[in-house]
C-alpha cells in the first residue's frame, strides 16, 4: 500500500447524484479559496489525468462501454482513481495546494455498490487499494430528491446533447444512489457534510465556504 501521510493542503470532495449542482459549487468554492490566497487544484472523477480521461470516455460515452458489466465498471473507476491519486492529488497536497475533486471513492461505494448492488466488501477493498491512505479531509454531499435530480439532468441537456450511460438510468437507480449516499454520510459523520441541494445556490455556497474555513482553521491549529 502506498502511504500519503505527509501533506499540507486540504482535500475536499463533492458528492451527489447527477443534477445536484456539484460543478457550480466547486467553481464557487475554488474561486473563494483562491481569493484568500490559497493555491487550489480542481479535478474530477473519472478523469483528471490523460489516462483517466480516456477511461471516462469509455465509461460515459463510447459505444464500447454500453455493455460494461458492473464489475468491469467498478474496476475502471478504480483504475482512473488510482492514477489520479498518484499523479495529481497526492503531489498537489504535498506541495501545499488544496485539492477539490468532483467525486472520489464514495461515488464508487454508492454507484457500483449500492446502486449496482455489488458486494460492499469487494467495493471497499478495491477502493482501499486504489487510494491507499489518500482520503478526503472533508466531503460535501449535495442531497436532492431523486426525481428532481433526474429532472434537472434532462433539463440541462435539452437541445445540447444526449445523456450519458449513467444519466440514462431509470428513477429507481437514482433513488438507490440517494439512499446510498445518505447511508455513507451517516456512517462517516466526521468527514461528511450533508447540504440541501434544493436551496438557492448562493446560500449553499456561503455555507460550504464557512465549513471549509472552519476545517482549515482546525487543521492549521
Amino acid at each position: 500500500m502506498i502511504h500519503f501521510m505527509t501533506r499540507t493542503g486540504i482535500f475536499i470532495t463533492f458528492e451527489g447524484s447527477e443534477g445536484c449542482g456539484k460543478t457550480t459549487q466547486i467553481e464557487f468554492l475554488a474561486r473563494a479559496l483562491r481569493e484568500t490566497g490559497r493555491p487550489v487544484l480542481v479535478t474530477r472523477e473519472p478523469g483528471g489525468t490523460a489516462a483517466g480521461e480516456q477511461i471516462r470516455h469509455v465509461l460515459q460515452h463510447a459505444p464500447e462501454g454500453e455493455k460494461l458489466t458492473a464489475e468491469a465498471e467498478l474496476l475502471l473507476f478504480a483504475a482512473s482513481r488510482a492514477q489520479l491519486v498518484r499523479e495529481v492529488v497526492a503531489p498537489a497536497l504535498a506541495a501545499g495546494s488544496d485539492v477539490i475533486s468532483d467525486r472520489f471513492l464514495d461515488s464508487t461505494t454508492v454507484y457500483q455498490g449500492a446502486a449496482r448492488r455489488l458486494e460492499a466488501e469487494d467495493v471497499r477493498r478495491i477502493n482501499e487499494f486504489a487510494v491507499g491512505e489518500c482520503l478526503p479531509n472533508l466531503t460535501f454531499l449535495l442531497d436532492l430528491e431523486a426525481a428532481e435530480a433526474r429532472s434537472r439532468v434532462f433539463e440541462r441537456l435539452a437541445g445540447k446533447g444526449a445523456p450519458d450511460r449513467i444519466e440514462r438510468e431509470p428513477l429507481d437507480f437514482y433513488e438507490r444512489v440517494r439512499a446510498g449516499y445518505l447511508e455513507q454520510a451517516s456512517a462517516n459523520p466526521a468527514r461528511f457534510r450533508v447540504l440541501d441541494a434544493a436551496k438557492p445556490r448562493e446560500e449553499i455556497a456561503q455555507n460550504i465556504f464557512q465549513i471549509v474555513r472552519e476545517v482549515i482553521d482546525g487543521v492549521s491549529a
